[in-house]
């Protein structure tokens, strides 16, 4: 099993799921995480992308912006002020 992810908006839930990455941007720069990383409460960047990495190798790309990025054990939870899949 993978890393369980949950990217969602003020609006509604925009991506949920299992993935083998996922990097986004945040303030500090780009960060990368796969199952077994550690804790990490970053703040996303004003603006940038998430890039999400399916375990059969699909590909989700999301703007997300205005929000924080959490990760605790198995689940990364992404919370954007506005985020949107762009493929």
């Amino acid at each position: 099993m993978g890393l369980q992810v949950t990217l969602v908006s003020a609006e509604e839930e925009v991506w949920t799921g299992e993935a083998s990455l996922v990097v986004a941007k945040t303030t500090e720069g780009e960060i990368g995480f796969m199952q077994g990383h550690e804790p990490v409460l970053a703040i996303l960047a004003d603006a940038g992308q998430v890039r999400i990495t399916e375990p059969s190798g699909t590909k989700v790309i999301a703007d997300a912006r205005d929000g924080f990025v959490s990760m605790e054990g198995k689940t990364l939870t992404i919370v954007a002020g506005h985020a949107a899949l762009v493929s």
